[in-house]
């Protein structure tokens, strides 16, 4: 039995069982993409990559931008354009997340490329999260790339291709995928929603836009549980689901601040720290997101700014959040005063 024969039956032992019938089904695996045309938000990227699998011609590629936002959609739908009922046994997909070391390329990757096989002139492997890779598994990575150019293709995708190596984005085809916007997403959850035969409200897939923020795999997931909650999909039933304050309480909160209020500031504070159970992180992304939405002169949208991004930094290096967010309130509270 050859490497990549073993490989595969390993791989088929660890893949989940098809679903029983009558059993739900994951909808982001049910409703993911299958080809080029259908991956929503990036016709650009779409019409380009297509060019390459036309001419079978495909460079190495680099994939960055945030998740859920069709990187992996697309990196399979190449392989499924190009191999057909064959793709999966010349598509070899790695977490580098999971495998961060040097042995994932040393091993898996080499195995893979040096194997032999027939009817195609290269094979392609997937590495999601290459951004994950120690400088050393990179490096090897590199060299892996040039030793076994004739015969494979590299995809390679990452959220921030700064943290890729220079040799390697060189070696590569950069596309930069960006949130999808919101009408793809709204259009997007409507046809699941008439496939599914769910009764959504507008209000609901306004919520369901807002708590996804560009990410499809976030408003598609968002959809399937506010489903499972009642016979509508509306506002609350989403914000409750997502665990997301509504922008006015965002709002509310930060107006009260700026009015000197701070009692009442944290007080809403509390409310969607404890009763909604938000992280405080969570708290600032929708802050950072909703700072220009909320009508603010110039002068006080720079003060929370600048706010949000000290607040943000203390967090991620381990400060209270609560104690960091009613400190960012108390600030607004006595600005100018």
């Amino acid at each position: 039995m050859s490497e990549v024969e073993s490989e595969a039956e390993d791989e088929a032992d660890e893949a989940p069982d098809a679903p029983e019938p009558g059993r739900q089904e994951v909808w982001i695996e049910k409703y993911r993409p299958q080809t080029l045309d259908e991956v929503a938000g990036h016709d650009d990227i779409t019409a380009r990559l297509k060019r390459y699998v036309e001419r079978d011609d495909l460079p190495h590629l680099l994939f960055s931008g945030p998740a859920g936002v069709g990187k992996t959609t697309s990196a399979t739908a190449i392989a499924k354009e190009l191999y057909g009922d064959d793709w999966e046994g010349n598509f070899l997909e790695l977490n580098a997340s999971d495998q961060r070391g040097i042995d994932v390329v040393r091993d898996r990757i080499k195995n893979f490329a040096r194997s032999s096989f027939g009817g195609h002139d290269y094979r392609i492997i997937f590495l999601d999260e290459a951004d994950s890779l120690t400088s050393d598994a990179q490096s090897a990575l590199r060299r892996t790339m040039e030793q076994f150019s004739a015969n494979t293709r590299f995809i390679l995708s990452c959220n921030y291709s700064s943290k890729i190596i220079d040799p390697i984005q060189s070696r590569c085809a950069t596309f930069r995928f960006g949130p999808i916007d919101d009408e793809g997403v709204a259009d997007q959850i409507r046809k699941i929603a008439a496939e599914e035969d769910i009764e959504t409200t507008e209000d609901g897939i306004d919520a369901l836009v807002y708590a996804a923020d560009g990410d499809m795999r976030k408003a598609i997931n968002a959809l399937q549980a506010a489903a499972v909650m009642g016979e509508v999909v509306d506002e609350e039933a989403v914000y409750t689901i997502t665990s997301t304050a509504r922008p006015e309480e965002i709002e509310e909160m930060v107006r009260h601040a700026f009015d000197g209020d701070f009692s009442k500031a944290r007080s809403v504070l509390d409310d969607l720290l404890t009763n909604k159970g938000m992280a405080g992180g969570d708290i600032i992304d929708q802050l950072h997101r909703s700072v220009w939405e909320f009508d603010l002169d110039d002068e006080a949208a720079v003060r929370l700014m600048d706010r949000v991004g000290e607040v943000d930094y203390r967090i991620t290096e381990g400060a209270n959040e609560r104690v960091q967010l009613e400190a960012l309130l108390a600030s607004l509270s006595l600005e100018d005063r």
